[in-house]
């Protein structure tokens, strides 16, 4: 059945747990951001002023993710969690008192928001380590569902409590949320990855400076652009037909799409090479993305946004896999979390990349902005597909076997070593 291996994974001892917890927190990080939007404009009445605090609650995000991420690694999940959520439960709570100017409260938000998914992911890469790496496919196919979800359902939360004129509630729901999964996934101690010692973090940093680590990151920001791009582009390509309701269908034919996508790549076990798979799944997205800067009727539009919500979670789902790969334990989370930083720092450029194209060329030309980003996605997984590229960990490469020792010859083994014979007694006589 297409969920067996999911069924698999989760009866994994502690895995359903420290899962759903995760997920909890997700929800909650996923309505925060809406919920300062709607908070800020409620107080202010200005789009342009709640854009700018959740531009500093985006860049703090991205900024401090990576050095939380570094101390999650040096000091374990169940230390740095419960400090992180009591810092993040203040900093809403200067958010929602005003205590602060809410440019600087939403800065602090961001910069205490935990990185709940880059530890969950930590975990499943610890519990399926050794003769279950194969399962670590379906782990990340569950945690690229659970974002979609979660990205799904919180932001219309946020926006329906923000809609029914209860602003603050959204925002104190959302950090109650965050602060309970946290608390929960701090409180499981047996499935938390171990900490490595001081010399083992340092050796396994240089990994994040790897050729690989960095095509995967370069690929990560251009995922972002795609991201950004589409969002702006499939907006203005439903005003610009005189039909703003038309961009809801659309999200939902690339969103449910993407789900399903997720969801049939993780059932089952691929032979191919992930980075192999990489290229596939970047060269395929490219193909389904191109005619959407040409396409002006509806339906070919919906089915083109549909093929790339099918290709868009088996990118995700590569890119942990890969990246778990690439880097050694000591530094995971911090690799997970450089992952997303770089797919929002990608994000934020498109809003203005696409905005501007959209401006001069219309819907067509914020669609040729996430065309762009899927080909560069392309160009780079090409030049990472060979073998050279693809895992050198436990489950997919063996590695190096060490050829034993050779052994002396057998009069070297036994009795004093015998010099030389002469040139005499080599002459016969």
């Amino acid at each position: 059945m297409p969920s067996a291996n999911y069924r698999t994974i989760l009866r994994t001892p502690g895995a359903t747990a420290f899962f759903l917890a995760a997920t909890v927190g997700r929800v909650g990080i996923a309505m925060t951001g809406v919920g300062i939007v709607w908070l800020v404009h409620a107080r202010t009445g200005s789009y342009g002023a709640a854009g700018l605090v959740t531009g500093g609650f985006a860049v703090a995000d991205a900024v401090a993710g990576t050095q939380l991420a570094r101390l999650v690694d040096r000091f374990g999940q169940t230390r740095t969690l419960p400090l992180l959520l009591l810092a993040h439960a203040g900093a809403v709570t200067l958010l929602l008192t005003q205590a602060v100017p809410d440019l600087l409260a939403g800065t602090l938000v961001g910069a205490t928001l935990p990185q709940l998914s880059a530890m969950s992911a930590a975990r499943w890469s610890a519990q399926l380590s050794g003769t279950r790496a194969a399962e670590l496919p379906s782990a990340f196919a569950l945690e690229a569902l659970a974002n979609g979800l979660s990205f799904l359902a919180g932001p219309a939360l946020a926006s329906a409590l923000g809609a029914a004129g209860r602003p603050r509630l959204a925002t104190l729901v959302a950090a109650t949320l965050v602060i309970v999964g946290g608390l929960a996934l701090a409180a499981q101690r047996r499935t938390a990855p171990p900490v490595a010692g001081a010399a083992e973090r340092h050796r396994a940093g240089r990994a994040l400076l790897h050729a690989e680590f960095a095509r995967l990151v370069a690929i990560a920001l251009a995922l972002g652009v795609y991201f950004g791009a589409m969002q702006i582009s499939i907006t203005a390509y439903a005003v610009g037909r005189g039909t703003p309701d038309l961009a809801t269908l659309l999200y939902a034919a690339s969103n449910c799409t993407s789900l399903l996508g997720g969801w049939a790549y993780g059932s089952r076990r691929w032979a191919a090479r992930p980075a192999r798979q990489r290229f596939v799944a970047a060269a395929a997205l490219t193909v389904a993305c191109l005619p959407l800067t040409v396409l002006d009727a509806a339906g070919p539009v919906v089915v083109s946004l549909a093929l790339t919500g099918l290709v868009v979670p088996v990118l995700l789902v590569l890119a942990s896999l890969l990246t778990e790969a690439a880097v050694p334990r000591a530094v995971l989370t911090q690799a997970f979390t450089w992952l997303n930083s770089a797919s929002a720092a990608g994000s934020a450029v498109a809003a203005a990349l696409a905005g501007r194209a959209v401006d001069s060329a219309g819907a067509h030309g914020g669609f040729t902005v996430a065309a762009a980003a899927a080909v560069g996605m392309t160009v780079v997984a090409a030049a990472g597909s060979g073998p050279l590229s693809d895992r050198r960990s436990r489950a997919w490469d063996p590695g190096p076997r060490t050829a034993p020792a050779s052994r002396p010859p057998r009069a070297w083994r036994r009795g004093p070593a015998r010099r030389p014979p002469t040139a005499d007694e080599r002459t016969p006589g």
